[in-house]
């Protein structure tokens, strides 16, 4: 593997560790970088090797062989895609043994601000891929085939395209020392903080984002011109970090677009065969996102190649398909992955009559190992009624030729009202099950927060059911019985329960705070005193490591009780309490 020359980022580095002329303290080597970026890699194409790692960068980022192997396998489209000139692409890989990168990013306050669906990732990487393949006399292979990859635990595939699209082809020109330049612009970014818009200069360009937050209204734009007047050149705006064009994705399968939103909410196996890894990856990562505001906590794979370290995991027939959505390219997957219990196959858009082709839902035992036509190949009955006045909408807007972002937007908005009204029973029943406040005393232990039991919230919904924000009709009973076994409903649980349990823990700190401790003081042993020390301590910890909804007065609060109760002891044990 060829390296970029050790003596220049050494370099970088002896300038970002010296102190800067203002007040600010040194920045650690590659800390902003890390704050968007892992690596940056360059997979070529070698006669003797195949596939091979030619630049990691910055150099002391390490990867495992594991994930070396896979980024090599996956920068490339398989011979079956026939890719000339250039092509973007994603895919997503677990991570191996853990945290390897000697710039430990802190993520809790990122997490902690940034919506569910765009949280860093703790055991994936994204790969970002911008591969370029023409032909080329001078090399023995007649064909000049290389990938730039960006390495990211962040999910913001629009803003890393267009970030690939300005970089690589500049790369594929001037080598190694653009892209270390590149690369030092990096780390001069600003840090993604949820709720900001920011000014991202590269290569002469700037890039202007907004870091969704999770106050951010969904389907609000808040894209703010921060100073645009004064920017020369003049930013070039995304509108988002994130989101796909999601009409253009899921063009070829319209009709179906609720079928496959209802395997997406109930975390079914979906294996995606498109003709390219643009496709499958756009596909995948578009009904992905179709359950927003609702985190997808299934695996999901937009590029997979039998290469990859997990195919013998997700091939096996020896138990039950993994709740994975895999995004391929080989046909072979057909034959490999016939036990799956949903397939769609899915060709190069073709018009018919104006409009896009739409593929057909078929029977499993329709599937052909080769030459299978596209089609939704599934056994799966959808418990909604398809809404035929979306369809009509979407396609009358596409003959009359209007804006692609406003069908986008069409689509998006059906689909979150969707996923809104689904999610919204449930939200009302989670809330019932918390304590009332009154019953939040300070000097006793919080009380518990109700079980969830399903026969109690499906009778609920027959005066508080998702008939009352959805004209979709269907069985919305089945459909949550359905979901209550689904890894959806187990993530969903689960974070719901933590987020009140937090909620519980600040109210009590609160009810704590509003006492009068001097009365609560009042014949109690040391004991006592000690142990109430102990646990305010303990709060104020977590509710200073972002994990508890509290205001700063509560904070001061907690801290001055803590001063006062501790003043009230002899001074050896003021001595054992703050040491000196």
């Amino acid at each position: 593997m060829d390296a970029l020359s050790g003596a220049e980022p050494r370099r970088d580095r002896d300038r970002l560790d010296a102190p800067s002329s203002g007040a600010r303290a040194p920045v650690t080597p590659w800390a902003r970088f890390s704050a968007w970026l892992e690596c940056v890699c360059v997979v070529t194409f070698d006669l003797e090797l195949g596939q091979a790692l030619e630049l990691v960068y910055p150099s002391d980022f390490r990867l495992t062989d594991k994930e070396k192997n896979s980024i090599c396998y996956l920068s490339f489209p398989d011979s079956h895609s026939g890719c000339l000139g250039d092509t973007q692409f994603s895919f997503r890989i677990r991570q191996c043994g853990g945290q390897r990168s000697p710039r430990n990013t802190d993520d809790r306050l990122y997490n902690s601000e940034a919506p569910l669906s765009l949280q860093r990732e703790s055991a994936h990487y994204f790969g970002y891929v911008y591969f370029r393949q023409v032909k080329d006399s001078s090399v023995k292979r007649g064909y000049f085939q290389k990938s730039v990859v960006l390495v990211s635990r962040l999910p913001f595939v629009r803003l890393f395209q267009a970030l690939l699209s300005l970089i690589a082809p500049e790369y594929f020109d001037k080598l190694a020392p653009c892209l270390e330049a590149v690369c030092n612009e990096i780390d001069q970014w600003p840090a993604p903080v949820p709720g900001q818009t920011l000014n991202l200069p590269v290569v002469g360009v700037i890039l202007q984002v907004h870091v969704p937050s999770r106050v951010d209204k969904p389907e609000s734009s808040p894209l703010k011109q921060c100073g645009q007047e004064n920017l020369l050149p003049a930013p070039l705006v995304l509108t988002s970090v994130h989101e796909l064009d999601l009409f253009r994705c899921l063009q070829p399968v319209l009709t179906h677009v609720q079928t496959l939103w209802e395997l997406m909410l109930l975390g079914e196996p979906l294996v995606v065969l498109a003709p390219s890894p643009t496709m499958s990856s756009e596909m995948v990562l578009a009904l992905t996102s179709c359950l927003q505001p609702l985190q997808f906590c299934c695996d999901y794979r937009p590029y997979f190649t039998i290469h990859d370290s997990e195919f013998k995991e997700f091939t096996t027939r020896t138990q039950a398909p993994p709740n994975v959505v895999l995004g391929v390219t080989n046909p072979f997957f057909i034959k490999t992955l016939q036990h799956w219990p949903h397939i769609l196959r899915v060709g190069e858009p073709k018009m018919s009559g104006g409009l896009p082709k739409q593929v057909k839902l078929k029977k499993p035992s329709r599937l052909k190992t080769l030459d299978t036509k596209p089609g939704l190949y599934t056994a799966y009955t959808a418990h909604l009624r398809r809404d035929k006045a979306l369809l009509k909408r979407l396609l009358r807007g596409l003959q009359k030729k209007r804006p692609a972002g406003v069908l986008t937007a069409l689509l998006r908005r059906h689909l979150l009202e969707l996923t809104q009204s689904f999610i919204i029973p449930l939200e009302h029943y989670m809330a019932s099950l918390m304590p009332l406040h009154k019953s939040i005393s300070p000097w006793k232990t919080p009380p518990q927060i109700r079980p969830f039991h399903q026969d109690d919230f499906l009778c609920s919904l027959e005066h508080a059911g998702p008939q009352l924000t959805c004209i979709l009709k269907g069985d919305w009973l089945g459909l949550y019985r359905r979901f209550f076994k689904s890894p959806h409903f187990d993530g969903w649980y689960r974070q719901r329960r933590k987020e009140m349990a937090h909620k519980l823990e600040a109210l009590h700190l609160e009810a704590i705070c509003e006492a009068n401790i001097e009365t609560w003081m009042e014949g109690k042993s040391e004991v006592e005193v000690v142990d109430l020390v102990q646990k305010l301590r303990e709060k104020l910890v977590r509710a200073q490591g972002h994990q508890l909804p509290v205001k700063e007065e509560t904070l001061q609060q907690a801290q001055l009780y803590i001063e006062t109760v501790i003043g009230s002891l002899p001074k050896d044990l003021q001595a054992v309490l703050c040491p000196p």
